[in-house]
């Protein structure tokens, strides 16, 4: 098949208008200005649209939740969570997203297998399962008895010393993960700690990350406090997730290891408008609100240095952060942190592919054939993205006609 764009923004830098793709086996075969692209096969029809890569969302967690209480994450039914993650992923795919970073669930792995397997609409996950937290840190529920929280709890795992900081990383790549996901920071929506506590040793994150990168798993560090960002990149994660306080150390490594920033903007910005109105903690609006202003300054001042960027929502499924409305982090992108309508998309794009182990995010001959069809240009108003025309997955329309979910 082949398509035919009125605009085809290729999510790597490059915009081409009237252009065309063709598409074999799932993949990309040719990309250019219609006139330099054979017409083989099936057309379909895109010449009055804005055609992109599929959008990505480098941060979020597939968990099927529907309230704001970490009370009630903890006490939720995996099989609940996994019913009603299928609904978020269906909203996920008709919202433009064909390919998720899951960084901390319980679900994720089922639901990754079962998507896969043509089981279940949505996006392509990428997941790391649970997240690995040390004891008392941010994925370790502080409110329980340490008794009941011991090891595997909801969402993370708790790993304490270099021994058992390995020996969590291999169960994690013995169950077949994307990526590794690990905590060096407290947190908002943890009760006892904060943003700017780090967590983890550098000899514990040191063998977090050697493990991983032994297997070619790339490693995504919760990191919000300068100390903790600092010591993830030092000690070899590949992305930064948060990073509220940024300062010029910080900064200059993300540009020395090519490591990747992803903001999480949107959650930040629930809580600080609407937290009080969804269950949101007290303990956790308060953080939101004293680190929400340094989190804009921290990610501007990194953009302004050439950080690459990536579009990651943080969202978990309840009305406060629903799936569906990932959008709303390009919008953030632009309007808070100063970034052009494009370079917005592709951080929703080429630069959120660069946090996926698979060559998804940019449109070039080899890459997944995942599209979207706007029915207006982001270049003229970023608020463009959420006029989802089409979803394609592997070149089929899965979104928009006869196709739809």
């Amino acid at each position: 098949m082949y398509v035919d764009c009125g605009t085809l923004i290729d999510g790597a830098g490059e915009v081409i208008e009237d252009a065309r793709l063709r598409v074999t086996d799932g993949e990309v075969a040719a990309i250019g200005p219609a006139e330099d692209v054979a017409a083989d096969g099936e057309r379909v029809d895109h010449s009055g649209e804005v055609v992109a890569p599929g959008f990505v969302d480098a941060h979020v967690h597939i968990q099927g939740l529907r309230t704001m209480d970490p009370t009630d994450w903890v006490l939720a039914d995996d099989a609940a969570c996994a019913a009603r993650a299928t609904v978020d992923c269906r909203r996920l795919l008709e919202a433009g997203f064909t390919s998720v970073r899951d960084v901390g669930s319980s679900v994720g792995l089922g639901l990754r297998e079962a998507i896969e397997g043509g089981d279940v609409a949505g996006p392509r996950i990428y997941t790391s399962g649970r997240a690995i937290s040390q004891t008392g840190g941010h994925g370790d529920a502080h409110f329980l008895p340490y008794e009941w929280t011991e090891g595997d709890g909801f969402g993370a795992t708790t790993a304490d010393g270099v021994a058992e900081c390995r020996r969590t990383a291999r169960r994690r790549l013995r169950e077949g993960v994307d990526c590794l996901k690990i905590m060096t920071t407290g947190g908002v929506l943890s009760e006892r700690d904060a943003p700017e506590h780090p967590q983890f040793t550098d000899e514990e994150i040191g063998a977090l990350t050697q493990e991983a990168h032994r297997a070619d798993v790339p490693v995504a560090s919760h990191a919000q406090g300068t100390e903790g960002v600092v010591a993830a990149l030092e000690n070899g994660v590949d992305t930064i997730e948060h990073g509220f306080y940024l300062d010029e150390r910080a900064i200059d490594l993300l540009q020395e290891t090519d490591a990747t920033l992803v903001p999480t903007l949107a959650i930040m910005a629930r809580i600080v408008e609407a937290g009080d109105e969804h269950g949101v903690p007290d303990y956790g609006r308060r953080k939101a609100e004293k680190a929400y202003e340094a989190h804009v300054e921290s990610v501007r001042r990194a953009h302004e240095a050439g950080v690459p960027i990536a579009a990651g929502t943080d969202f978990i499924g309840p009305p406060l952060v629903p799936h569906g409305d990932n959008a709303l982090e390009m919008e953030l992108l632009v309007e808070e942190i100063g970034l052009s309508p494009l370079e917005a998309v592709e951080a929703a794009t080429g630069v959120a592919g660069r946090t996926l182990p698979d060559d998804v995010g940019a449109l070039r001959p080899g890459a997944r054939a995942d599209l979207v069809a706007l029915a207006a240009d982001p270049r003229d108003d970023i608020g463009a993205v959420r006029e989802v025309a089409a979803v394609y997955r592997r070149g089929e329309r899965v979104v928009g006609g006869a196709s739809d979910l």
